[in-house]
């Protein structure tokens, strides 16, 4: 203890803080890379004049008191008080649309990754690019705005992320890591690929901004590269205590897809990962490009520029969350008091107890728009046949088979594509009840999923595992080589291969689902002015 408060107190430390969808996180780590403290502030997105939106004030609000938080476990666990930290860095939601003016104000609403209001720009781009460009990209909302001519975009002084912008108020110089760069705007290599630069400069030229594209980007930085350090203003913005001193290295700031594979140790080529939350995403580091642009794919980078092929679903745990909800209320009506981690186990291991195809259940949970099949709007919805056995375990896996199902679709073009990960980890809510989450997974992809005994560390580890690499590691030492060696190597994990008739179960659920989607373009259709 005494050892663990000396390496605190002197700063040999580094500092992980994600900005997640529903919570901030911070996590300190020491040359071990063992986590020593922990804090967190929830937050929620709302939907404000038909955009999803976070208020970017609780951002620095949220940082501050997720931060207050880790320091007061310090001060609990070993009697350390922090003043010094060697190295930190942000992470958050990726990509997105954050446009700045020349003092560094926001111009408009920060419009989160879950909006599905630029169809026609992510098409037109996309078109133009023979590249596939997400809905949810920085450059397909800077089109919108374009294109609907909203006010602002004349006096954008310079785009970025949630990271970036906070990043930024720490000290940080104008940049973003190269896992965040490749959702902004295509790379070539580590860079934005200028013939696409000059494409979209050219789409945009009869309106007469101020600006070209790449004078508004931020500098893609790989990992362990140069992203500044902390500010005295940044440091009183973090802990307005006063007691954090300046000056700590800045790793570059990273999405959580980036965070994800570095906690995940799925940097190396023929790696891959899932994380699993309120949204789902798998990435595959690809070993040669594929055939064609995929509308279902995204192209992005590990935050050391290789490339990756992801599969991003806006909707995954919201639908288990809601109903741990009705769960929680029900237990408190008959005067029963259980945990929410209670309730989650309790639901997750009566699924694995439903039937392999959920006896005739099936869910749709769509919250919010899902691009991947074609939905801009959500309707979460659950059908049952005349003859199904509708009990708590076909219910509970129906609701695990529909977080995955969209996934599963990616998936499958993958496979067409030959690209098969040798080893694909997974971390998130998703995974934290044991083996019931990598089980169904592995039996919707068709591939064994395994989780790390540090997997429930999550994003916020991650970026701190970036924030220490920036910091220690070796002249020319290459992040994967550092994650093998120095983070990984005596790793424990645990994995789930797909069993014959759960993959059977999911393979025949997964067919009805599929016909079922044209009943929620209905819903959607039916309750657009309810």
């Amino acid at each position: 203890m005494s050892d663990i408060r000396q390496i605190i107190e002197s700063g040999e430390t580094a500092l992980g803080i994600e900005l997640g969808s529903t919570r901030i996180k911070a996590v300190l780590i020491d040359r071990s890379h063992t986590p020593l403290a922990s804090g967190s502030f929830e937050w929620e997105n709302s939907l404000k004049d038909g955009v999803w939106t976070y208020d970017i004030d609780d951002a620095l609000r949220g940082i501050q008191s997720c931060y207050a938080a880790l320091k007061a476990d310090a001060l609990e666990r070993y009697g350390a008080k922090i003043t010094r930290i060697g190295a930190l860095g942000v992470s958050g939601m990726m990509h997105g649309y954050l446009p700045l003016d020349r003092d560094g104000k926001p111009l408009c609403e920060f419009r989160t990754w879950r909006n599905t209001m630029t169809e026609r720009s992510a098409a037109e781009l996309s078109e133009l690019f023979g590249f596939n460009v997400p809905q949810r990209w920085s450059v397909a909302h800077l089109d919108r705005a374009l294109l609907f001519d909203e006010p602002h975009v004349g006096d954008i002084d310079r785009l970025t992320t949630l990271a970036g912008y906070v990043h930024e108020r720490l000290g940080g110089r104008v940049c973003v890591g190269v896992g965040e760069a490749s959702g902004m705007f295509p790379l070539n290599g580590s860079d934005y690929d200028d013939m696409m630069l000059a494409g979209f400069d050219k789409r945009h030229a009869s309106r007469g901004l101020p600006w070209k594209i790449r004078d508004i980007l931020p500098k893609p930085v790989a990992a362990g590269g140069d992203a500044g350090r902390l500010s005295r203003d940044g440091a009183l913005l973090l802990d307005p205590s006063g007691e954090l001193e300046p000056g700590a290295l800045l790793a570059p700031p990273e999405g959580d897809a980036g965070t994800g594979m570095v906690a995940t140790n799925s940097v190396s080529q023929s790696t891959g990962n899932i994380s699993a939350g309120t949204s789902v995403f798998l990435m595959a580091v690809l070993e040669k490009p594929l055939s064609k642009p995929y509308p279902e794919l995204d192209i992005v980078a590990t935050p050391d520029g290789a490339p990756v092929a992801m599969v991003h679903c806006n909707n995954c745990s919201n639908e288990i969350d809601a109903w741990a909800d009705v769960f929680e209320g029900m237990l408190g009506a008959l005067g029963i008091s259980r945990s929410r981690g209670e309730i989650y186990d309790a639901m997750f291991a009566s699924a694995m107890r439903g039937e392999p195809d959920c006896g005739g259940v099936y869910a749709i949970n769509y919250l919010s728009g899902e691009p991947i099949t074609g939905f801009a709007e959500g309707r979460p919805m659950v059908l049952r046949t005349p003859d199904s056995r509708m009990n708590f375990e076909n219910f509970m896996r129906s609701q695990l088979y529909s977080s995955t199902a969209t996934l599963a679709a990616g998936m499958e073009i993958l496979r067409a594509e030959n690209v098969r990960p040798t080893r694909m980890s997974g971390h998130g809510g998703f995974f934290k009840a044991e083996r019931a989450g990598a089980q169904v997974m592995a039996d919707a992809l068709g591939t064994a999923v395994s989780t790390l005994s540090t997997a429930g560390e999550g994003g916020p580890w991650g970026m701190a595992l970036l924030a220490a690499y920036a910091l220690w590691k070796s002249e020319g030492e290459r992040l994967c080589d550092y994650l093998n060696d120095r983070v990984f190597a005596l790793s424990a994990s645990s994995t789930c291969e797909p069993t014959p008739g759960g993959a059977r179960g999911f393979a025949a659920w997964m067919k009805v689902w599929r016909s079922l989607l044209d009943a929620e373009r209905s819903a959607v259709e039916g309750t657009k002015n309810a």
